[in-house]
């Protein structure tokens, strides 16, 4: 359970930065808001996750997860740059957050 909460505050993360940036510098009402209540509820869930998982592994996961899906999002949906190094960044994050949950996996 505390892995699959882990997974919701990765996700709701991830909707409020994409709103941070749809809200075009708090300019944009609906995205300004949910983006407060994305973050709170992120915030919340990920308060759940850490009672059960390493605080050291799950923050590195959720902030390695979360901006691994804003890079993406952002090459995907707001055509930002998507050159090799940027590439060869995310992947290595990707392994990273990898190589954490299975030695957390290990560990148990």
């Amino acid at each position: 359970m505390a892995w699959t909460l882990l997974i919701l505050a990765i996700l709701l993360e991830v909707g409020g930065t994409t709103c941070l940036k749809l809200s075009r510098g708090f300019t944009q009402t609906v995205p300004s808001v949910l983006m407060f209540v994305f973050y709170g509820a992120c915030f919340t869930v990920f308060a759940f996750a850490v009672k059960k998982i390493e605080v050291s592994t799950a923050y590195a996961i959720w902030c390695g997860s979360g901006v691994a899906l804003i890079g993406i999002i952002g090459c995907i949906f707001f055509k930002e740059s998507a050159d090799v190094m940027k590439i060869i960044g995310l992947a290595l994050i990707v392994l990273g957050v990898a190589a954490l949950k299975i030695s957390n996996r290990t560990a148990q």
